[in-house]
């Protein structure tokens, strides 16, 4: 595929990429797929959290996102501070000169437009606004695709998410409510469209038929301590969290289950030794997944799922095992509804490890009817994703490259 000066369409992916969280790496995945497929003459490079990692597992070119190495790292000392600063103002000119350098950048997934986790106005909120805006200065095309994006109560972030999303030459939601948030925070969405995470359009592994005995469970963890706005309570949220799902998971452990604890992200680690610490049965074992084909992996061979992150979910829902969702977003809740597993949410600030086992011995009972649900609502999913990919065509992708997709397509 080319541009209209006859040379091939440069395209730019962005976001923290390659920094150990399996969802957006999972996100990245699916638009490289989705490049490969109808754009294959693309020249693609990245611009991100991780780029020796991004590199090495996807065999892509990467630029670090921040000049300053310590970017994520707290600041207390005056030369560490002044780095910071200066590293605001360089990143600045490092982004224009990357962005420059494409026809298109695409922010693929992940929730870039949302607070849900704590977050700083000046980490990435800023690195989305300078990038989108300079993408609007320079003439290059900057699609946010499939992200994910709630209501901000920070004043600063919240301004730097709208200006981002204005400024962005193509939107689209993974959600109704990420597309009712941005038109809350003075957005217009009249022309966004929602259409279903992209980790949907990844392949799918084989599935173990149910045994008709009890069989293993998977548990997805996460090192959660609430979002941006409970930092006063982070830690008792965070204990909250871990004594409930030590106490469910005893009770498993008891009834004689194998658990498998699965992580997103190389944060979650320590709630996993956590809960080894604490249960100490040859039934408990961990993985160690690298991606989120691992996950399914993982989660094709499970009777059921109980997870939080939201990525985790989404692997769980796609293999077609029925999953009870540990929600600590609203995202999560409308992931659960959107594929017919509403009512099997629990809240992860407030985990009650009774009533969680309750739920858990209901969605097992109606196992049978919710996997047949779930092969239904993955099957308009992957349909709504080529929607998706064929709508970001026309939108961002030079005409006569737009021509030579449409001549491929079947």
């Amino acid at each position: 595929m080319t541009s209209a000066n006859g040379t091939p369409v440069r395209v730019g992916v962005f976001g923290l990429l390659g920094s150990g969280n399996l969802g957006n790496d999972g996100s990245l995945e699916a638009v490289l797929g989705y490049l490969r497929l109808k754009h294959p003459d693309a020249v693609v490079d990245a611009l991100c959290g991780g780029p020796e990692a991004v590199t090495a597992k996807f065999g892509i070119p990467a630029t670090r996102l921040h000049w300053n190495r310590a970017e994520y790292r707290t600041a207390s000392r005056a030369g560490a501070i002044a780095a910071k600063g200066l590293g605001k103002l360089v990143d600045v000119f490092r982004t224009a000169a990357w962005v420059r350098r494409h026809d298109v950048v695409i922010v693929p997934g992940m929730g870039v437009l949302e607070a849900t986790l704590p977050l700083r106005p000046w980490g990435f909120p800023y690195s989305l606004f300078l990038l989108c805006a300079t993408g609007r200065l320079l003439g290059t095309r900057v699609a946010l695709v499939s992200v994910g994006a709630a209501a901000i109560g920070n004043r600063p972030t919240r301004t730097l998410v709208r200006w981002s999303a204005r400024l962005a030459a193509y939107r689209s939601y993974r959600d109704a409510q990420s597309r009712d948030a941005m038109r809350a925070m003075g957005v217009d969405t009249a022309r966004d469209e929602v259409y279903p995470d992209l980790a949907f359009s990844l392949p799918t592994p084989q599935v173990s038929a149910p045994t008709g005995t009890p069989g293993p469970v998977c548990l997805g963890v996460m090192d959660f301590h609430g979002g941006n706005d409970d930092r006063a309570r982070a830690e008792e949220i965070h204990r909250r969290y871990l004594d409930g799902t030590i106490k469910f998971v005893r009770t498993l452990v008891e009834d004689g289950r194998p658990v498998r604890l699965l992580t997103g992200d190389t944060c979650d680690e320590s709630v996993v030794a956590a809960i080894l610490d604490a249960v100490d049965s040859p039934l408990v074992t961990a993985a160690e997944p690298a991606s989120l084909a691992d996950l399914m992996n993982e989660m094709a061979a499970a009777d059921t799922v109980v997870a939080v992150r939201y990525h985790n979910l989404i692997c769980a829902l796609k293999t077609g095992t029925p999953v009870l969702a540990l929600c600590y977003a609203a995202k999560s809740d409308a992931l659960m509804d959107r594929m017919g597993l509403g009512a099997y949410c629990h809240p992860a600030r407030e985990v009650d490890a009774d009533r969680l086992l309750e739920q858990f011995r209901a969605l097992e009972k109606h196992s049978a009817e919710l996997r047949q649900t779930l092969t239904e609502q993955n099957l308009a999913a992957a349909r709504q994703l080529e929607d998706q990919f064929t709508a970001l065509t026309a939108a961002v992708f030079p005409a006569t490259d737009h021509a030579h997709a449409l001549r491929e397509s079947p």
